[in-house]
Order: structure tokens, then C-alpha cells, then sequence
């Protein structure tokens, strides 16, 4: 008797719009929102309800390594013009952004959402920026008062040192000051930083960094302006790190590089006495070199690459193991991003377009028909967990399948 094979998955929708390779995507707006960012300096809005863009704009002069999100209407931009930049755009800035593609029309200057913060920063490294919530118990006091202004909880970059390859600065926003630096290890020859990652809790901060070397190492500052320790490092990959994602439960977290090995580290969470030698948890030889875009459900149960053989690559975060190949992109892709799926508690009432104003019966009514079809088409955007891809062909593809 033999097994029938299932047909290979195929995407739920492929996002056409930029004419560069894709480099970074990420999720904003509960999910509602995917910033798609390419090769050329383009930053694309899509509304994931409609499969549409929303908002069009050049970001930088160069190609953008990293995009992320910062509270409810700031958008950061990391470009190899040595950029880092900060944007305010909001669900009701998209309403005055253009809309046209940058593959339908020439690439003329756009109108820019408003620029909030501009960092000088090294992007010689193609190492894209990290970010996470400021966590000291000054900044942590004053967020109450920060929301009440509709202001966001200040945040940490790290990115590479402007002058030293292998050293790295953290800066503060909104201040933009640097709060901190790790010097390149003088003892172990990594060359330039690949791939970062920062966590912060209380005063320490915890950096994971992946370097040209295929080394990767962990530093940890217990207080502030204290120096940075190193407390871990290992050197699993003999290619250059590509990437690097801290799991979800934040105590360990994994590397992939130009050459076909995965690895799972342990995260020292501070503590710089080991009963044993450090070394990695886990390292598996997957026989697909080159796998970069590294990320991890919200949920931690399975994580995704992005592979310079055209295929995206889903992989249980237990075992390690692959659980999927999914081929659609016929060249290399470079970027790969999931949805975090909250509760459906969670998500009840919020983006639904709900007015508490008091604007009229005769207005809510004429309205009820739209909202309630925008409010499913949003819902069921929020509770997909979707997986996306971005390739050398310009193209995202969109992924249900888990």
C-alpha cells in the first residue's frame, strides 16, 4: 500500500509591489499591518485586511538592512546610507501618504511620513539593528505618565560601532544618546558584528551578537555604566553568522550563517558562573547552506529561515527538526517574518473602528454595514498566524499554514 503525498503548500497571497530585492518585513498595527522594505531604499505599508498598500515611501538613499515598530505610530528604518531613522505614521497619517507602488511608477521623490529622530550609524557591517524596551526602574516609573501623552516606552538600539567592526553601541530613544558600548573581544578574532540582538530587565542589559567569523558571543551590564561582561561564546559555524533570534521564553536563543549549520545557545540571564563549559545546547548540520531571516513564532513553537535556494524553511523549536519546506520564489530569499497572534480576548474591541463619540444614529447606521465588514476582514487578518517571505524577485509571499 502507499501513502498518497499531500500537494505542496502553496501561499495564501503574494504581495507584488517593490522592484528590489526585499531585505526586512515586519508586522505592526495588531498585525493588520506588514512593512515590506527593499534593496532601493523603499519602505511599502500593506494593509493585510486588503492586500493593499497604504502608505509609499523612500526611506533611505541606499538599501534598508532593518524596519521595526515602535508603539502604535512610529516606524524605525535602519539603511546602508548610514541611517537610522524614525518615523511617525499612525492609521490616520496613512490617509495622506501616496499609495503608488514603486514597480507601477517611476521612482520619484515621495511625500515622507513625518521624520521624528535621525541616528548617524555604521551600516558597513550589513548588520541591521536590534531594539528592545528600556527597562530601568526610572524609565519603567515614568511610563504611565508617557502613555497618558501618547508617548511610547522608551526604547534601546543596539547596532554596530561606528568605528570599531567589531564593537558595538547602544543609544536610547527618544534621548538618542548613547547609554552604553561593548569593545571588540581582544583576544578571539571575529571581524565585523553580523547580527544583534538586545533583551533588557531592571538595570541589565543582555546583548547576543553573531560575527563574520561564525563566532557568536553574550555580554551582560548588571548595571548601568558598569562594563559589559562576556559571558558566553562559541564558534559553531564556519561561515559568517547571517542572523540571530532570542526564542520567545528569552533563555536561549539561535544563529544560522552562510554555511548549512543551525544552533541553539543558552542565554546566561546574567549569571557568569557556569558549572560546565559553556557550549551550545543544540547544533544541527540542516544541508541547506545559506539560510538567513531568522525568526521565531510568538509563541516559540516553531521558527522559520529565509534560504538563498529560493525555499523558506519552517523548523520545530523543540526538536530543531524540519517541518516544512515552502517553494514558491524562484531565486534567493533574504527576509522572513510571522504574525504574534494574541488571545482573541485580547483582541476584542480593538481596531474595529468603534466611535464612543456620540456622532448620530442616522451616521452609525449608514456606517454599520462597512464596519462590520472591515472589523471581520481585521479580525481575521489579527488571528492568522502568518508566516511571510521576501525575495531577490521583489515579491512577499504570505503563508497560512500552521
Amino acid at each position: 500500500m502507499t501513502t498518497e503525498l499531500l500537494p505542496p503548500a502553496q501561499p495564501a497571497f503574494i504581495l507584488r509591489g517593490h522592484s528590489a530585492q526585499i531585505h526586512a518585513l515586519h508586522f505592526t498595527q495588531g498585525n493588520t499591518r506588514l512593512l515590506t522594505a527593499d534593496a532601493e531604499g523603499w519602505v511599502v505599508s500593506w494593509n493585510l485586511s486588503f492586500k493593499r498598500p497604504v502608505a509609499v515611501w523612500k526611506a533611505h538613499d541606499n538599501a534598508i538592512l532593518g524596519v521595526g515598530s515602535w508603539g502604535s505610530d512610529r516606524i524605525i528604518t535602519h539603511g546602508r546610507d548610514h541611517k537610522l531613522l524614525v518615523w511617525q505614521l499612525g492609521l490616520a497619517d496613512e490617509l495622506a501618504m501616496d499609495k503608488t507602488l514603486p514597480v507601477d511608477a517611476a521612482l520619484t521623490s515621495r511625500k515622507q511620513p513625518w521624520l521624528l529622530h535621525a541616528l548617524p550609524v555604521n551600516t558597513l557591517n550589513f548588520c541591521a539593528f536590534a531594539m528592545c524596551h528600556d527597562g530601568m526602574p526610572q524609565v519603567l516609573s515614568s511610563v504611565k505618565a508617557l502613555q497618558d501623552k501618547d508617548v511610547p516606552c522608551p526604547i534601546l538600539i543596539a547596532v554596530p560601532n561606528t568605528v570599531d567592526s567589531g564593537g558595538i553601541d547602544i543609544y536610547q530613544l527618544p534621548s538618542e544618546h548613547r547609554a552604553a558600548g561593548i569593545n571588540a573581544d581582544r583576544f578571539v578574532t571575529t571581524g565585523m558584528v553580523m547580527a544583534l540582538n538586545i533583551l533588557a530587565e531592571s538595570t541589565r542589559i543582555q546583548v547576543a551578537a553573531g560575527y563574520e567569523s561564525g563566532h557568536t558571543m553574550v555580554f551582560v551590564q548588571n548595571d548601568p555604566g558598569a562594563p559589559f561582561q562576556k559571558l558566553y561564546s562559541a564558534n559553531p559555524h564556519t561561515q559568517p553568522v547571517l542572523s540571530l533570534t532570542i526564542a520567545p521564553s528569552k533563555d536561549h536563543y539561535l544563529t544560522s550563517a552562510a554555511d548549512a549549520t543551525l544552533a541553539k545557545h543558552p542565554l546566561p540571564l546574567g549569571h557568569n558562573i557556569w558549572n560546565t563549559e559553556p557550549k551550545p545546547l543544540k547544533v544541527v548540520q540542516t544541508q541547506h547552506s545559506g539560510q538567513q531571516g531568522l525568526r521565531y513564532r510568538s509563541d516559540g513553537r516553531v521558527f522559520a529561515t529565509a534560504g538563498w535556494d529560493a525555499h523558506t524553511r519552517v523548523y520545530s523549536g523543540r526538536t530543531m527538526k524540519e517541518l516544512a519546506v515552502l517553494k514558491w520564489h524562484r531565486v534567493g530569499c533574504y527576509a522572513t517574518a510571522f504574525a504574534a497572534v494574541e488571545p482573541a480576548a485580547d483582541r476584542d474591541g480593538a481596531g474595529d473602528g468603534r466611535d464612543g463619540d456620540g456622532d448620530g444614529q442616522a451616521m452609525k447606521a449608514q456606517g454599520s454595514v462597512v464596519s462590520t465588514v472591515q472589523r471581520r476582514r481585521d479580525q481575521k487578518a489579527q488571528g492568522t498566524h502568518w508566516l511571510v517571505a521576501g525575495a531577490k524577485d521583489g515579491k512577499v509571499s504570505l503563508w497560512d499554514i500552521y
